[in-house]
């Protein structure tokens, strides 16, 4: 049975840390690239995001590889709703029966009520690549829904779980404090990390300004929150548990302040959308070359590729909403 356990976190991306933390690997675009996690306390679990529709058979594996049944499954929480984190959680928690899902409040009448995520995105994607890449969104009975602003804690099993209001990256963001492994779960405030740029000087790391929320202050002063409370890890949903916390904070305050000036010098040299690209590119590609990651100029951009499209959108949307204030 033990052997049999393994073999399922292996092959559905999962491994456990100490304290009863799960990580999950959604399938969503490629291995290690989207996470969600579940924390397992005497014998009962929460789920922190759940990846879109398709990725419902990995959460139900790591439920199974942690010896739990859906039933046992006390809370799905969210970090926001962004469709890569969120847009399953409907059609999950059709099959746990005694859970609620958590969610910042004004991020739940999104799940209430999906059709403007669906819209919203679709208008963007088009609807045969919305089914592809999500499926379909699945209302959450207003029942089971619980609206957990700033210091709002549940508990799991004895164990507290408390939401902070970390916007920034988006206005419906919460990042989710565990006091007893002394961990943020982070959603997508404390940066991207994928695995693949690890280097021997640890975990490499860029912000996302992805639209249409971005906000360079309140993100600065987010990652400073939860950098505050010295946290033994963080768990962001892209991807995996990391432990270098004040040199990625750093990392993350001096790339948002980059991203920020060539923004704005593409306004006040008129450019359009593809020069805003190529000089994120630019600042990525010296990034990860400086940070000792082995992959060459176009292995980083191509695994990078749709966030560089996306962080550039972001910013463009926010140069546009500071325009009009």
């Amino acid at each position: 049975m033990v052997l049999l356990r393994l073999a399922i976190l292996a092959a559905f991306g999962q491994s456990m840390t100490d304290f009863g933390i799960h990580t999950i690997d959604t399938g969503f675009q490629r291995p290690k690239f989207d996470a969600a996690y579940l924390i397992v306390e005497n014998g009962r679990g929460a789920f922190i995001d759940c990846g879109t529709k398709h990725s419902q058979p990995q959460m139900l594996a790591a439920l199974d590889a942690a010896g739990l049944v859906a039933s046992d499954v006390d809370w799905l929480i969210l970090t926001h709703v962004h469709l890569d984190h969120a847009g399953g959680a409907g059609a999950l928690m059709q099959r746990l029966p005694n859970a609620n899902l958590v969610v910042h409040p004004r991020g739940a009448r999104h799940m209430i009520d999906p059709s403007k995520l669906w819209a919203g995105a679709s208008a963007v994607y088009g609807e045969a690549e919305m089914q592809r890449s999500y499926g379909e969104l699945v209302p959450v009975p207003a029942e089971r829904v619980i609206e957990a602003g700033d210091g709002h804690v549940i508990e799991l099993a004895g164990r507290a779980l408390e939401m902070a209001d970390t916007p920034g990256h988006a206005a419906h963001h919460n990042c989710i404090w565990d006091a007893t492994s002394r961990s943020w779960f982070s959603g997508d405030t404390f940066g991207l990390s994928y695995r693949e740029f690890d280097s021997p000087q640890g975990p490499f790391v860029i912000p996302t300004t992805s639209p249409v929320q971005f906000d360079p202050k309140a993100l600065h002063a987010s990652i400073d929150r939860l950098q505050a409370r010295q946290p033994r890890a963080i768990y962001p949903t892209h991807f995996g548990r990391v432990e270098a916390i004040d040199a990625m904070a750093r990392e993350l305050h001096h790339d948002i302040d980059a991203m920020v000036a060539l923004a704005l010098e593409h306004e006040r040299q008129g450019e359009d959308h593809s020069q805003l690209v190529h000089a994120l590119q630019t600042l990525y590609v010296e990034r990860a070359q400086h940070h000792g990651c082995r992959q060459s100029r176009e292995q980083v951009l191509t695994l990078l590729a749709t966030d560089i499209e996306l962080n550039a959108q972001g910013l463009e949307v926010w140069l546009q909403r500071r325009r009009k204030h």
